[in-house]
């Protein structure tokens, strides 16, 4: 038996050798081919260059016409359902605002401006007191 123990582990490593040649051969195989052709970057268009007729990079005239919806914030208030569901013609929900504090001028739930109420022609308006600096937006969104 002590005869075939060499002869069994060379066996054992000449299969682990034809089992590593057939792996490399298979991952030669797969392995992707190199391109035939490299194109440099510079021939491609560049994003930040300027499109014919705009007058420079700040050019906003393409988002004038985007809709934004604009709201005006009276004030707020958490009421239960059972509250909700009692309301009525007349009746008179408490908002957490004060009478002749500035209304908030929300765009898109973004706090811009702050102002007061006005009435033109029958009609509702809001005459803005204080415009929101960027800065102070930014601010705000981190509270």
């Amino acid at each position: 038996m002590a005869d075939d123990t060499p002869q069994q582990d060379g066996d054992v490593m000449d299969d682990w050798a034809a089992a590593m040649a057939e792996q490399a051969e298979e991952e030669a195989a797969a392995a992707p081919a190199p391109a035939a052709q490299v194109q440099p970057a510079d021939i491609f268009e560049r994003f930040d260059a300027q499109l014919p007729g705009s007058s420079g990079p700040n050019n906003i005239d393409m988002i004038l016409d985007i809709p934004v919806t604009l709201t005006v914030e009276l004030g707020r208030t958490k009421i239960a359902i059972r509250s909700l569901l009692q309301l009525a013609q007349g009746s008179v929900v408490e908002l957490d605002g004060l009478a002749g504090e500035p209304m908030d001028v929300l765009v898109n739930g973004c706090l811009i401006a702050q102002g007061e109420v006005v009435v033109v022609n029958d009609k509702f308006g809001i005459r803005l007191t204080d415009i929101i600096t960027p800065a102070e937006r930014i601010r705000r969104l981190h509270k």
